[in-house]
């Protein structure tokens, strides 16, 4: 029986066949989908009508993927092989974006977003191998450009019944200009998995979690813990955003308090991260703006 890297090796070529394959999803960024944003976001939900311009980091809340129900994998995700290249490697999660904002999205204004795959790499790391699978999403309304998204997926290795996943090595924040707290309620948790119609199990399924992924807990959604920093980095800009890197650097777990935190402006730049209940940095991300 081959090993997992003879297996890798062997699907690698069909694997990066996939690099180019395109979807594009149509949203009609309906009233009633933006005021349920932001109610969860704790947004006066009245402030928006049809024609109103949204946040512009607002651009990921919508463009659900409609997967049949019958093509949901045991995690919870859409099936590989479907639009996603067949990785052979069980456990995913998200490591970092790289986004590019020319504008917003509109209330009531159709748009669309672009899916490509654009690269599938295979490496071998101490934790065991490891499958990159990166996407670039580009969102466009009216004709235009307003949001481009370039999407880091990891692909992981099983873990033996009963192993614990490991913690990634802790990381000290650096001094903060600024800070708020959030709490990672369940409730939010539930209701931005709903509004971005994210099924993956990590994220509810606490015996799923525990058993089939070695966590010690349900784990806060990555694209989440963004959003909230990129609203609490809102309350100190006065200029629009031009974009921004993240990196998630260690899990959260729903039911914690964090710390939301940056440096002050520089020029046209600012960091800003979130910190864990121990103290330790969990993901930080680097702010460009007008």
């Amino acid at each position: 029986m081959p090993d997992i890297a003879e297996t890798i090796a062997s699907a690698m070529p069909e694997l990066t066949s996939w690099i180019g394959r395109r979807e594009t999803i149509e949203d009609d960024i309906p009233l009633t989908t933006v005021q349920r944003v932001a109610a969860m976001l704790d947004v006066d939900p009245t402030t928006f009508e049809r024609g109103t311009p949204l946040p512009r980091h607002w651009f990921s809340l919508f463009f659900a993927s409609n997967a049949m129900q019958r093509d949901i994998g045991p995690d919870g995700h859409p099936r590989k092989g479907l639009f996603l290249p067949p990785i052979p490697l069980p456990r995913r999660m998200a490591a970092g974006r790289r986004v590019a904002l020319e504008g917003s999205l509109v209330v009531g204004q159709p748009a669309t977003r672009t899916a490509e795959v654009t690269g599938v790499e295979h490496k071998a790391a101490r934790s065991g191998h490891i499958i990159i699978l990166t996407m670039r999403h580009t969102f466009a309304t009216g004709g235009k450009t307003v949001a481009t998204e370039e999407f880091d997926a990891f692909y992981r290795e099983g873990l033996p019944p009963g192993t614990k996943n490991p913690l990634p090595a802790r990381v000290e924040p650096p001094a903060a200009a600024w800070s708020h707290t959030a709490v990672l309620a369940s409730a939010l948790v539930f209701r931005y998995s709903a509004i971005t119609w994210n099924a993956h199990r990590i994220h509810y399924d606490a015996d799923y979690t525990r058993g089939e992924e070695g966590y010690q807990g349900v784990v806060q959604n990555g694209g989440l813990t963004m959003q909230l920093i990129l609203d609490a980095a809102g309350r100190e800009l006065t200029r629009p955003l031009t974009g921004f890197e993240a990196r998630l650097m260690r899990p959260l777990w729903v039911g914690d308090t964090i710390r939301i935190e940056g440096s002050a402006p520089s020029g046209n730049r600012m960091a800003c991260w979130a910190v864990d209940k121990d103290g330790a940095l969990a993901a930080q991300l680097e702010l460009g703006f007008e």
